[in-house]
């Protein structure tokens, strides 16, 4: 990805928006530390706690998924606490999150379930489930008001030293390649750079999941490694530089939603004061606040204005044949577990709530 930047092109003048926002954000976290600092005082741990958090995302990405909430929150923490930011695989592989959180190498954790294998029957959903969701806004309602909360919080109670905390609403999944995707039969045979469940439902129609390291993607899909992405939304491709190597965009959203937690050692979380464990769920909902924005702005303003990518989008039948695919999926998904069957039930509920409803909710 070339590092010059043409703020006449317009995708650039559309990211340096979003980086403005990041900017403001930012300010918003110095404003919540300053009010802490007013805030009646403390009784303060004879040493600061030191944690250390490592994310799926790479650092393009970390600086809107996740540096803005761990700004502010060691700001916030006054010298209680200081939490160390690592991006994808740099302490260790994305892969290995979960067992490293759990033996305690790491503290704590953001990803989705699937991407970091988390033994629990409800991992699938992690990442992007084949149409659960349709906007970003749908899977909080769903963790909110359809029983997701209480599902997640009875698996990993079953898992001995982890603690989910929360999950939030990511980018859609969209398909990025060098060459384009006009019909089902396109993607026979293209190497993607993929979240597991999408993949494999994906791989129904001949796409091939590919895992590498985060930041090897943009040189494998150079390189000829990889034929593209099956990973995000417009909002990241440009923001990484993927849109860079990749020159066709499939409209196609097969998720409206990726689904992604914070986790935390549970003996490590034990040892954080109350306090101080409030403020690091509140600067994570603050997170996820961040991100749906940043995320719904950015995919509808560089889907219409951004140019580094031909727009393409499968017929209209194929299309369909796809949608009827997925209640196959997840019917297959549901019969898994008693567990997975009422997460798909609750999927199945809401769907039925937010079609009933009509506009603006479908």
């Amino acid at each position: 990805m070339t590092n010059d930047k043409d703020l006449n092109c317009p995708s650039e003048k559309i990211l340096e928006s979003r980086r403005k926002m990041l900017r403001n954000f930012s300010l918003g976290g110095a404003a919540i530390a300053a009010s802490t600092l007013a805030a009646p005082a403390i009784v303060r741990a004879q040493s600061a706690i030191k944690w250390r958090l490592q994310t799926y995302s790479g650092a393009p990405l970390g600086a809107h998924v996740i540096k803005p909430q761990i700004d502010a929150f060691n700001a916030a923490a006054n010298g209680e606490m200081e939490i160390e930011l690592y991006y994808a695989d740099q302490l260790v592989p994305t892969a290995e999150l979960f067992r490293a959180m759990q033996a305690g190498t790491i503290d704590a954790v953001q990803s989705d379930d699937a991407t970091m294998a988390s033994p629990v029957d409800i991992s699938v959903f992690g990442g992007y489930f084949p149409f659960n969701t349709r906007y970003s806004l749908d899977l909080p309602s769903l963790f909110a008001y359809y029983g997701l909360n209480e599902i997640w919080a009875e698996a990993y109670g079953e898992v001995e030293n982890v603690t989910w905390l929360s999950a939030g609403a990511w980018d859609p999944l969209h398909i990025f390649t060098k060459e384009p995707i006009r019909s089902l039969a396109d993607m026979n045979g293209k190497r993607v750079f993929g979240v597991p469940t999408a993949g494999k439902f994906l791989s129904k129609y001949g796409l091939v999941p590919v895992t590498v390291p985060w930041d090897n993607v943009e040189v494998a899909i150079q390189t000829g490694e990889l034929d593209g992405v099956a990973w995000c939304g417009f909002t990241e491709a440009y923001e990484v530089g993927w849109a860079d190597v990749c020159k066709y965009a499939l409209t196609n959203s097969v998720t409206g939603a990726w689904c992604g937690s914070y986790f935390a050692n549970t003996a490590s979380w034990n040892k954080v004061p109350k306090h101080l464990q409030q403020l690091f769920r509140s600067t994570i909902d603050q997170s996820h606040y961040y991100r749906n924005v940043w995320y719904w702005g950015g995919e509808a303003k560089l889907r219409v204005e951004g140019k580094k990518m031909e727009l393409t989008s499968l017929p209209a039948a194929e299309w369909a044949q796809v949608v009827a695919d997925s209640t196959a999926f997840w019917d297959e998904v549901a019969g898994s577990s008693p567990r997975a069957g009422r997460v798909v039930e609750a999927f199945k509920q809401y769907a039925a709530v937010m079609e009933k409803a009509g506009y603006p909710y479908r």
